[in-house]
């Protein structure tokens, strides 16, 4: 039996890392993709090794199509026999302004990170999982994408795009034993939330809290095994009751 391998975008911190540790506990070989913090990356790597798991580094911009060619085609070379069976998008920025202060380069980074990636990172990788009948795509999108939120309407138009993409990418695949899903966090402890007032945002969550980033890598562990092939096509909320 060979390794089933898992890659994670943005995989070093935050809820990328939570997912990483929790899928390497599920037994897969993690690929941590990450663009520029190394030692974040190597801590996850060592945690996940340390605790009996099995992962490498695999560095690039998911929002540059060379980037993520080269090193996609350079992993596989390396690793001729084996293809990735789970793809976790991951990877996502915030630069939140109102739309009418908003810079040319705080939509255009936002989209090429948060959108544009999903199609670099997904469109080579399923080829493999096409011919191989069977994979899981999972995408993590966001209650701003479901629900809108003012001041993220870059990052509400990027995760409302994704989850277009999940519903009709599903539909191509199904057939194929591929499925294709998305996650949609709301206030979760992590990097990404960590310039908001919990104290204050907390109030507008049924929970009364914000969730863990262990919770989400739970939720992803399910989607990305065997026990949850009918389901595709779905955004999955994980938000405490904040918005349904």
């Amino acid at each position: 039996m060979g390794k089933n391998y898992a890659l994670v975008t943005g995989g070093s911190r935050g809820i990328g890392k939570a997912i990483a540790i929790k899928l390497a506990s599920d037994g897969f070989h993690i690929i941590i993709n990450y663009r520029s913090n190394h030692t974040e990356a190597e801590i996850t790597l060592n945690q996940i090794i340390e605790a009996g798991g099995s992962a490498e580094l695999l560095p690039f911009d998911v929002s540059d199509l060379e980037a993520v060619q080269s090193a996609l085609d350079s992993w596989q070379e390396k690793n001729p026999e084996a293809y990735i069976q789970v793809l976790v998008n991951n990877s996502g920025i915030r630069k939140d302004a109102l739309l009418v202060f908003m810079k040319d380069e705080e939509w255009s980074d936002v989209l090429n990170t948060n959108l544009n990636s999903f199609f670099y990172v997904t469109r080579p990788l399923i080829k493999n999982m096409l011919l191989k009948k069977s994979g899981r795509i999972i995408n993590m999108v966001s209650l701003s994408g479901l629900k809108g939120l003012p001041g993220q309407t870059n990052y509400s138009a990027t995760k409302g795009g994704v989850i277009s993409a999940t519903k009709a990418l599903a539909q191509e695949v199904a057939r194929k034993k591929v499925t294709v899903n998305a996650v949609a966090p709301g206030f979760i402890k992590s990097d990404m939330t960590a310039d908001i007032d919990e104290k204050e945002h907390k109030k507008l969550i049924p929970m009364n809290r914000f969730g863990k980033p262990e919770e989400v890598a739970d939720l992803v562990s399910f989607l990305a095994s065997e026990n949850s092939s009918y389901i595709t096509g779905q955004v999955i909320s994980i938000n405490g009751g904040l918005y349904t």
